[in-house]
């Protein structure tokens, strides 16, 4: 008796367990994934550099070349994109390699580097010496080992090219970049379009709460992307509420009131805040400019720039720490974050 007793109790225990624990399992999200990094080497023909920087810059100069670093990151769908539209695409390849040593560098990689006389670091502690925050970021530099023109992230290939041949023709002695490619680009290949979450304001002064200022202009390659892919995505639209949108033609001379309470133009705005990718998009709150893209953002990285500014998380942690622990909280509550390419169908 005392036995069948026994049997009987751990039984309806074991039964007890078994119901509970998927119930619990329930409970307990599965962790998400990140998806969409996309692992890409860097061309054969990158220079097999020593990594004595000014050493490799002394022997670009005697072949009539300037030095390229390429920072990249391993998973980055923005150096994929680039690498693959940029520098493995004819006439693109043939181009770059006439006329730059291209050097890869990892941003946390551990090779060392002796960048010049007194900088001998590890890529990753160039990176933070040179303030490399995002991937990729593209350095051109003179015969003096200085940086002529700095590329942070994507660029359409018809804008790059425009910004190799400013470097390869010396054109940085006598000009700017911005300058420059207002003369050369294609003013004819998008025409800027309506979208409903813009708001037609001129006086910007005036806006209560987070304002999101968008460049575009006639030579934008990307805004016909940057409207399908990134604003009308769910998860971007759901983050950009809080914000007055105003889309600025850069290169209108119409009078508007910018944020401080000034009489200006687009044009003199876009000047203003060294606008030269288009679409460029400015985030301010309470009259701080916090963030800018200057570069093709893919949603999820796009949509986290805003909630970043609208949430007002800015007023107690610095983007890097928000991004890291906020990629965390999505994983831990089992959402997947996709860090790829916006879907334009």
């Amino acid at each position: 008796m005392i036995f069948n007793l026994i049997r009987s109790r751990v039984l309806a225990c074991f039964i007890f367990i078994s119901v509970l624990t998927p119930a619990l399992a329930a409970d307990t999200p599965v962790r998400g994934r990140v998806t969409g990094g996309v692992s890409h080497q860097a061309p054969a023909w990158f220079k097999e550099s020593f990594l004595e920087i000014a050493e490799d810059v002394h022997e670009a100069s005697d072949a009539g070349k300037h030095v390229i670093l390429f920072f990249q990151l391993n998973g980055c769908p923005y150096c994929d994109r680039m690498l693959e539209e940029s520098f493995e695409t004819e006439p693109m390849t043939s181009y770059i390699r006439e006329h730059f040593d291209t050097i890869a560098i990892n941003i946390r990689g551990d090779r060392e580097i002796a960048f010049n006389d007194e900088i001998t670091v590890t890529e990753k502690q160039l990176a933070g010496i040179l303030k490399v925050t995002g991937t990729p970021a593209i350095l051109f530099l003179d015969e003096n080992n200085k940086t002529v023109v700095r590329v942070n992230g994507y660029r359409a290939p018809e804008r790059f090219r425009q910004i190799l041949e400013f470097v390869a023709t010396d054109s940085y002695q006598t000009t700017s970049l911005a300058d420059y490619l207002d003369a050369r680009l294609n003013k004819n290949v998008y025409k800027l379009r309506d979208n409903p979450l813009f708001s037609k304001i001129s006086d910007l002064s005036a806006v209560d709460g987070p304002l999101m200022l968008i460049f575009e202009d006639g030579s934008c390659y990307d805004c016909d992307e940057f409207h399908d892919g990134i604003l009308a995505n769910p998860l971007v639209r759901k983050e950009i509420e809080p914000f007055t949108v105003v889309r600025l033609d850069a290169d209108s001379d119409d009078r508007i009131i910018d944020i401080q309470g000034n009489e200006t133009t687009p044009a003199e705005l876009a000047r203003k805040y060294e606008m030269i990718y288009r679409p460029g998009v400015l985030l301010f709150d309470e009259g701080l400019l916090l963030r800018r893209t200057d570069s093709l953002l893919f949603p999820h990285h796009f949509k986290e720039y805003l909630r970043y500014v609208a949430g007002g998380y800015y007023k107690q942690l610095d983007w890097r720490t928000y991004s890291d622990r906020r990629t965390e909280e999505l994983l831990g509550a089992g959402v997947d974050i996709d860090l790829g390419r916006p879907r334009t169908d």
